[in-house]
């Protein structure tokens, strides 16, 4: 499958090319031929990479972290997670699949695992609806903390959605209800709880899987009220300037954690998640596993305490 390339990737997708055409002619002409051009496209390519990612907008952290090739909720699980057992349904209505979540060991320690999928192709972006949750996948989601409470299982959540499907039948079956018990279950809850946001955490649809002890961020990753684009909208009634809105609203991990909405950035490779999937995935996993560790030193009441009081602090300072 060809490579999907940003606008600003341009001058590094032109030295691939080249990469690629060198290495076919090598191919014809012997063992070691053109190795030595080869290797310094390759090591120029490297550095254009590391050059513009040291230095994306607000709006080219949006697109990196839309980016189809990152690796999304079903590659961390079976990046991190052994012997994953699914759990599907909300006993109520449906099985919703932009929501998926269940039983597994992460590193040893049995957990609860559960985030937003959006599928990587026409086929499963259909299944997952784009990882727009309807009302079934938040009650999931509280059907799942709940079972965790009981067993005294840890909670791991990875966020990546858009935002809530908005359709009329979700509105119809409660979509702001569901949200508003997902994101309580979570702040309530008496056993750990790490969130991630992997790529978009966009409006309720992701702080319903984000109420935790501690919320990490991908360092591409965004996490906001409203996509640029609905902001944009409402804001100037132009669309198009999502970039002025993506600017404006401080939705980038660098952003979030001076403003202490997130807990940690998680240093993603060069050239961003997609270009590593496997080097972010262990990234994630071992600042997972290290704050997993600290809060499971915790008793329930200290765990509530903590989340309570991380939430309670968000946008206080200054107000003094």
């Amino acid at each position: 499958m060809a490579a999907h390339y940003l606008d600003f990737e341009r001058p590094i997708a032109d030295l691939e090319s080249k990469i690629e055409e060198l290495s076919r002619l090598s191919e014809t002409a012997g063992p070691g031929a053109f190795e030595s051009e080869i290797q310094a496209l390759r090591d120029r390519a490297q550095q254009l990479r590391k050059e513009a990612y040291a230095g994306l907008d607000a709006w080219q952290k949006t697109m990196v972290a839309r980016h189809p090739e990152r690796p999304h909720l079903k590659d961390y699980v079976a990046g991190l997670i052994d012997e994953f057992v699914e759990l599907r349904g909300d006993r109520k209505f449906a099985d919703d699949q932009a929501i998926v979540g269940g039983l597994g060991r992460f590193r040893g320690v049995p957990v609860v695992v559960m985030g937003h999928e959006k599928g990587h192709d026409t086929t499963t972006r259909l299944k997952h609806n784009f990882g727009m949750a309807r009302p079934e996948g938040y009650r999931k989601a509280v059907r799942l903390m709940d079972m965790a409470e009981r067993f005294n299982l840890p909670v791991i959540t990875f966020v990546d959605t858009a935002g809530a499907y908005p359709g009329l039948g979700a509105e119809e079956r409660g979509q702001a209800e569901a949200i508003a018990r997902s994101t309580e279950r979570g702040l309530v809850l008496e056993t750990p709880m790490v969130a991630t946001i992997v790529g978009e955490g966009g409006s309720g649809g992701a702080i319903a899987l984000a109420g935790a002890n501690k919320v990490l961020i991908l360092e591409h990753s965004i996490y906001s009220v409203i996509s640029p684009e609905g902001a944009a909208s409402i804001l100037w009634r132009d669309g198009a300037r999502a970039k002025d809105a993506a600017t404006n609203m401080k939705i980038t991990a660098q952003d979030l954690i001076q403003l202490k909405i997130v807990d940690r950035i998680v240093d993603e490779p060069a050239g961003g998640a997609h270009s590593d999937p496997a080097g972010a995935i262990q990234a994630v996993g071992d600042a997972v596993e290290d704050e997993l560790r600290k809060l499971m030193r915790l008793s329930p009441a200290e765990l509530k305490t903590q989340r309570a009081e991380r939430f309670y602090a968000i946008g206080r300072e200054g107000l003094q």
